[in-house]
């Protein structure tokens, strides 16, 4: 089950892209013109977000994997206004998102896909892609998983090797009947096809922002070293269990 030695895994992820700027800051008063507190940015963080923060994770991972990533043209940006001392999120800014089109399936990207030896789908529905597009990548994927914030049918996610949802994107999604979802619970751990896999080390949550991304890039990487899918989902509550105890975006210290 392990990797060949020299091999380096060629890993696609598709899915929208963003830029994660984080602006901490001091809150000393309140404003004199309003009940809101005054912030005095001292430090800015920029990361990649959404499928680039998924992207990271794969590359903190599997350093030596061959990555690629289709995203969108346009830019996103999510700015978060944080209290430097706490770390508690006052404001959140985003821009971009609303401007999104679909990309054009071409022969070039069917290549694409079939080379990888792992696809993943990072859907934040924001306009890149479409059903039709998943049901394409699903069918034409070797090994494949999708994170994704739409609303879903069973015909298509089945093609799909593994799909996570969160709690309440699966609550959103009642009358999916496959059983290749996994169903992250936070600090509970995740589930999968009926089995309550707990988190080996629950954390306090300092930072939720990026968890999904750090499971399905965990999950995924350990399921292609070692085709276990339950050790797979034991890595990937550990990986994320590692970052939400963390400030603002961050990735697994430790690679496969």
């Amino acid at each position: 089950y392990k990797l060949k030695k020299n091999y380096m895994p060629k890993i696609l992820v598709i899915g929208e892209i963003c830029v994660d700027k984080f602006i901490y800051c001091d809150i000393n008063r309140l404003s004199p013109e309003a009940p809101v507190p005054i912030l005095n940015p001292i430090r800015t963080t920029k990361n990649p977000g959404m499928a680039g923060n998924t992207l990271a994770n794969i590359k903190s991972l599997l350093p030596d994997s061959y990555t690629m990533s289709i995203g969108q043209v346009e830019t996103i940006t999510k700015t978060r206004y944080i209290e430097q001392k706490s770390n508690h999120m006052f404001l959140r800014v985003d821009e971009g998102e609303k401007k999104i089109s679909p990309f054009e399936w071409s022969m070039d990207i069917d290549i694409l896909i079939g080379k990888s030896d792992i696809v993943i789908v990072s859907d934040y529905n924001k306009g890149l892609l479409t059903n039709a597009h998943l049901k394409e990548i699903s069918s034409k994927s070797i090994l494949s998983i999708l994170d994704s914030k739409r609303k879903l049918t069973d015909d298509i996610i089945e093609g799909f090797t593994f799909v996570k949802l969160n709690e309440s994107e699966r609550l959103n999604n009642p009358d999916l009947t496959t059983d290749n979802i996994i169903t992250t619970l936070g600090k509970k751990g995740a589930e999968y096809q009926n089995i309550l896999f707990e988190s080996p080390n629950p954390q306090d949550t300092i930072d939720v922002s990026g968890a999904g991304d750090t499971f399905i890039a965990s999950f995924i990487a350990k399921y292609y070293q070692t085709k276990d899918t339950h050790l797979a989902i034991k890595f990937a509550n550990q990986m994320s269990a590692e970052v939400v105890s963390k400030r603002g975006i961050a990735t697994p210290e430790k690679n496969l």
